[in-house]
């Protein structure tokens, strides 16, 4: 057998194809949904806990500003697991039809599966938005899909008038093993206990919670405690631009929602962010069950680890709840790469990079041919610590033509109209000012311009809804 010392050192001199060496490195992957950087792992003083997280992270290295290539389910998803930026697809919406956009183009997946892992997967890997047919098939040789979405009988939140079902929160449903992750890590320990040893395994865990609505047993109300409302600004939307606000309209009723609803009912809103806690903690102990069998079942020196979630969530910061926007809130993620004899254990990575990096970097450290089409660039030189010329900002998009560039200390927004946002994080890390029309900050808007797409596709249709 080849042990992962010379499995390396083969890959770094090029001297064999990994894809024909005797010893080739499992692969879990775990996806989580709406998780934003309100957890301990990223925060060490935040009231949500993330021990798993944590846990996961002591294996390799954490990496503490990735960002995700879209604030939005589908373009994210489909952005990481294709390698493809939205600007080059034209997948910028939840509905937008991305494998009839891009027929031909290899998932990640598929990359592993042609050489010759066996590929298993379960819950939200790709979205899930319309009868399921956002799921892609021929990734995988066996997937167990989501569950449906259980509901209670009537709202919990005693609001009926306030929004759609999603937007539910509270303690649901009674018994853990009735969620919709519990059914998916049943199914991934399963598919570790019965991977058979003449195939190396790739195992794609899609965890739905945080997502709303926000749902979670007893238990996880219980653990997260008292939860404090985010910091707000007043009046901070002031000084947005129309760009800004034009991208805000669809989701500012959600904010007005939980203001009127706050109003009659006191109370609502920190039970809100309370239950987003909550299922931010049942989402880390599903991570915790995957890794125990990880660690029962896989050898520790041939087993890759990367876990990721598609994008943030603002909870009232910038009087905005949901995703959909351009601020660090809802672009900011967790973001974990354990590769053995690579990584170093406790290894902490500072520097911005969005999540368009994944496909070829995962290609890289298994071995698997380069694909020099992806919109990303790997990041072994990160993984190996060697960051002195790593110059690319964090890119995101979302819709055509809006982008966001972060760096270490800024962030940067132009909007498809032309109107801009500038925060510098090491003065503002709430962005509660936006300082883009101060004249001394104009070389720094010169010098992020240039690393915006200079050809952007046009939106591609949307996936007709199943009869």
């Amino acid at each position: 057998m080849v042990k992962h010392v010379s499995f390396y050192l083969f890959l770094f001199l090029g001297a064999v194809n990994l894809t024909d060496a005797l010893d080739r490195p499992n692969v879990i992957f775990i996806a989580i949904d709406d998780m934003n950087d309100w957890i301990s792992l990223l925060d060490p003083d935040s009231p949500i806990k993330t021990p798993n997280l944590k846990r996961l992270a002591d294996k390799g290295m954490l990496f503490t500003k990735a960002y995700c290539p879209s604030p939005a389910c589908n373009p994210s998803r489909v952005s990481i697991l294709t390698g493809l930026r939205p600007s080059t697809t034209g997948v910028y919406g939840n509905n937008s039809d991305w494998r009839g956009a891009l027929p031909d183009r290899k998932t990640i997946f598929q990359k592993f599966k042609d050489s010759g892992y066996s590929v298993k997967g379960a819950g939200k890997i790709f979205h899930h938005k319309i009868n399921g047919a956002f799921h892609d098939g021929p990734s995988f040789h066996s997937f167990q899909p989501m569950i449906s979405q259980p509901h209670p009988a009537k709202k919990l939140n005693e609001a009926p008038e306030y929004g759609s079902i999603r937007t539910d929160w509270g303690v649901y449903p009674k018994k853990e093993e009735d969620s919709i992750d519990f059914k998916t890590i049943e199914y991934c320990i399963d598919s570790i206990n019965n991977s058979k040893g003449d195939k190396p395994l790739f195992l794609a865990c899609g965890i739905y919670r945080p997502h709303s609505p926000f749902f979670a047993p007893q238990k996880y109300h219980s653990m997260v405690g008292k939860v404090p409302v985010p910091k707000r600004k007043i009046n901070d939307l002031q000084d947005l631009p129309k760009g800004a606000l034009e991208l805000n309209r669809s989701t500012k009723w959600f904010w007005k929602g939980m203001q009127n609803l706050e109003s009659r009912i006191p109370g609502s809103y920190s039970d809100f962010i309370k239950s987003y806690a909550a299922c931010c903690a049942f989402a880390d102990a599903q991570v915790g069950k995957l890794l125990d069998e990880v660690e029962r079942s896989l050898p520790k020196d041939n087993t890759v680890i990367v876990l990721w979630s598609d994008h943030g969530f603002h909870l009232g910061e910038k009087d905005h709840i949901e995703k959909f926007m351009l601020w660090e809130k809802s672009t900011h993620v967790p973001f974990i790469f354990v590769v053995p004899g690579m990584t170093k254990e406790r290894s902490v990575c500072k520097v911005p990079i969005d999540l368009t990096v994944l496909y070829p970097t995962l290609l890289e450290v298994c071995g698997l041919p380069k694909d020099k089409s992806c919109d990303g660039v790997s990041i072994i030189p990160l993984l190996k610590e060697n960051k002195v010329n790593w110059k690319r900002p964090a890119l995101m998009t979302y819709k055509k033509g809006n982008h966001a560039l972060r760096t270490k200390r800024w962030r940067y927004i132009r909007y498809s109209d032309g109107t801009e946002e500038l925060y510098d994080h090491e003065r503002d890390p709430n962005e509660w000012d936006n300082i883009v029309q101060k004249p001394e900050h104009s070389g720094v808007i010169d010098g992020y311009r240039k690393w915006l797409p200079k050809n952007e596709k046009n939106q591609v249709p949307d996936l007709k809804r199943k009869k």
